[in-house]
Order: structure tokens, then C-alpha cells, then sequence
């Protein structure tokens, strides 16, 4: 399978304060790669460079065939703001020249119910506005999405979803993520590849084979204990137990 993005020594640098520092990594079509690391990490930055939106040094090498959306962690809007979903779908589809059916079809991709593509903008739960940036960055048919922790300040059942919908686009549509998520469960359930990231890229590989209760514990300080809790969690989920 050939790699869709490359990443080889990069480094990010605000003023003389290193950000990120030589950070290698790759990634392969249809594969999902979760990034975790604690806060101030780079997590953020390394998605914005990714973009191209921050200066750095090293190699970033995306495929020729990358088609790549952003779904950003939230979008503050005034809730007096006269748009519902359906509205901001359409303006997005109409400067890129899609069609109507578009905006039905990534409606139907993250299940946007009639009553919430109706709804203000600003008065969507944090869920619904999740699953509405998804629908926004579909339009105009990406194969590689960036979500910058997509779950923040949502309840469980509103987690798993929105995880459940990052699987369904990699299954359905071949997309394949990048996802800064603080959930390990997450991460053992449904990456395939993981980037630990602590301004230098402290491990990356396959989540059970590289995070060790040792790797864990340089990256969070994370008790043993508490690692052993979380991979049997992982482990239940994935059993269904």
C-alpha cells in the first residue's frame, strides 16, 4: 500500500521555543493514525503544519492523489447568526459547484437529522456541530480529513458516535484520519497507527505494540496501574464485553 503522507524531521519553531522537533512519521492509504500527547505537546501545531499554515523545516510529502479537509475542534459563533446547517452546506457546494445531491448525500453520510440541518448554527449541541463541520469537510469528496480532538466537551455516548462515524468514513469512503484525541481507548479500538507526540515524537507505530506502560509513563507521567485499566477497557470494547 502506498503512503499517503511523509513525514521526515520535522521541526516547528515560535521564536527560539521548539514546538516540534524533528518529528518523523508515515502513513499509509486507509490507514487511521491517532496523535496523543499531553497539553502543549504540539498536537495542534503539528495539524496546522500539516495544512502548510505554520512555517517549519524538514520534509512534509503528501501524495499527489491527497484530497485533504480540516474538521476543526470547535467553531465559535454568534448564536444570533441567521444560518442553519443546511445553509452553510449549500454556500460550501455552490462555491465549489456541487449539487444539491451533494449536500444531501454527506447529510446522509453523518446522519443529520431533518430537525438539526434546520437549526441556527449557533444553538447546536456540541455533538450535532461535530457532525456538521464532518458534513462541511465531505463536500468536495476528501480521502484524507484532519480532526483536532473531535470528542472535547462531549458526554460518552456523543464519543463513541462521533469515533463510531471517524470508522464508518474510513470503511465507507476510504478516508483515511489523523486525529488528535486525549482518549486511549479510542485509540486502541479503532487506530491503526499512533504518533506520541511530546514536541519530539517520543514513539509511533501500532498502538498495542508501541504504548507500553514505559512509553506511557514518559509520555503522561501515567501509572502502570491506570494503563492496565485503560487496555483491559480496550479490550472489553473490542469484545464486547
Amino acid at each position: 500500500m502506498t503512503n499517503i503522507l511523509k513525514v521526515k524531521d520535522l521541526t516547528v519553531e515560535f521564536g527560539d521555543e521548539p514546538v516540534l522537533d524533528s518529528v518523523s512519521f508515515e502513513l499509509k492509504k486507509g490507514e487511521s493514525l491517532a496523535v496523543i500527547g499531553p497539553n502543549g505537546s504540539g498536537k495542534t501545531v503539528l495539524l496546522r503544519t500539516l495544512l502548510n499554515l505554520v512555517p517549519y523545516s524538514g520534509k512534509i510529502t503528501w501524495a499527489k492523489s491527497a484530497k485533504i479537509a480540516y474538521v476543526p475542534q470547535k467553531v465559535d459563533l454568534d448564536r444570533k447568526v441567521p444560518m442553519n446547517v443546511k445553509n452553510l452546506l449549500a454556500a460550501k457546494a455552490s462555491i465549489l459547484g456541487l449539487s444539491e445531491k451533494d449536500v444531501i448525500d454527506v447529510i446522509d453520510r453523518v446522519h443529520l437529522e431533518e430537525r438539526i440541518i434546520h437549526t441556527a448554527i449557533g444553538h447546536l449541541s456540541s455533538g450535532q456541530m461535530q457532525r456538521a463541520l464532518v458534513a462541511f469537510a465531505l463536500l468536495g469528496h476528501p480521502n484524507v480529513i484532519l480532526f483536532d480532538e473531535p470528542t472535547a466537551s462531549m458526554d460518552m455516548p456523543g464519543e463513541e458516535q462521533t469515533y463510531e462515524l471517524i470508522h464508518r468514513l474510513q470503511d465507507d469512503m476510504d478516508v483515511t484520519p489523523i486525529i488528535v484525541s486525549h482518549d486511549l481507548t479510542f485509540v486502541y479500538k479503532y487506530a491503526t497507527q499512533v504518533l506520541c507526540l511530546n514536541k519530539q515524537g517520543l514513539c509511533f507505530g501500532e498502538p498495542r505494540e508501541v504504548l507500553t506502560p514505559k512509553m506511557l509513563g514518559e509520555l503522561y507521567g501515567t501509572p502502570h496501574g491506570l494503563y492496565h485499566h485503560l487496555h483491559e477497557e480496550a479490550h472489553q470494547h473490542e469484545h464486547g464485553t
